[in-house]
């Protein structure tokens, strides 16, 4: 098993120990995590983060970022673009070496991995 720290995560994944200080993998997962609040699905006016497309970002020794994520709909138009788009915009963190965006339909995603935020963006509050 590789070190890596997982910013984020579905409930129940482990999380193993990095060797990046603290003070450094704190930054670099609030920048993450910014950069990927500019990504926005085109259908939905909320960013992928907080529509809780965002499954599970880990962040490895050479500060290579993997992240999981899903769409809200297999069938969705920008299926085959989001992972570029989501790769692209992680790819300007200071300090990030590489991104490996991999699409996961397990478990499907639905409106209750919505943020507060994105239900108020949505119309939904």
């Amino acid at each position: 098993m590789s070190d890596e720290q997982t910013i984020a995560e579905t409930p129940n994944a482990a999380t193993v120990q990095s060797s990046i200080p603290a003070d450094e993998l704190a930054r670099l997962s609030d920048d993450i995590i910014s950069a990927l609040k500019t990504v926005y699905d085109p259908e939905i006016p909320a960013d992928i983060y907080e529509l809780g497309l965002i499954y599970k970002i880990d962040v490895e020794d050479n500060r290579e970022v993997k992240i999981d994520m899903t769409l809200t709909a297999p069938g969705c138009p920008v299926a085959g673009e989001m992972p570029g788009w989501v790769q692209d915009a992680v790819n300007t963190v200071e300090g990030v070496s590489g991104v490996d965006v991999q699409m996961v339909f397990d478990p499907p995603w639905t409106p209750d991995r919505m943020s507060e935020e994105a239900k108020v963006a949505v119309g939904w509050y």
